[in-house]
């Protein structure tokens, strides 16, 4: 096991600020999964880590809101029979989470307007459905004379 996890931004979390857990998990397993913890809840403080910068960490805290409990943000992984390879897995899923939380947000949006060109296509087009159309329609009765 590293002793640190790397995020994309480029900031290294030390392994002692992540907190293990392990239980029995439920599914496959066999024989065995009655006996042995293979299910991983690894926790990890974001409100408090001293291993992000104040603003990366507030922005962490914002856009994982709804998964911290107290700051806490809590990963789960049961899927694995082996507890290696659901510590690998709840590892795997708390960087990404982690990244998607400390990617900078998007642009906002400026708004345009469609060329006259596009315009002038667009009513042809129009025009020409609505002339398909009517070619389709019972033409009306004549009043006899």
């Amino acid at each position: 096991m590293p002793d640190a996890l790397l995020l994309r931004s480029g900031h290294a979390i030390d392994v002692a600020e992540l907190r293990w857990r392990f239980s029995r998990s439920s599914g496959p397993g066999g024989q065995g999964v009655n006996t042995t913890d293979s299910r991983v809840e690894l926790s990890f403080d974001v409100a408090r880590t001293p291993a992000l910068p104040p603003e990366l960490r507030e922005r962490a805290v914002a856009h994982l809101a709804r998964r911290l409990t107290d700051g806490v943000l809590t990963v789960v992984a049961a899927e694995h029979r082996s507890q290696l390879r659901n510590r690998e897995a709840a590892t795997a899923r708390l960087v990404a989470l982690l990244d998607d939380a400390l990617r900078p947000p998007a642009a906002p949006r400026r708004p345009t307007r469609a060329s006259r060109a596009s315009r002038a296509r667009r009513v042809a087009a129009e025009q020409h459905r609505c002339e398909v159309k009517s070619l389709r329609r019972t033409p009306p009765r004549r009043q006899p004379e």
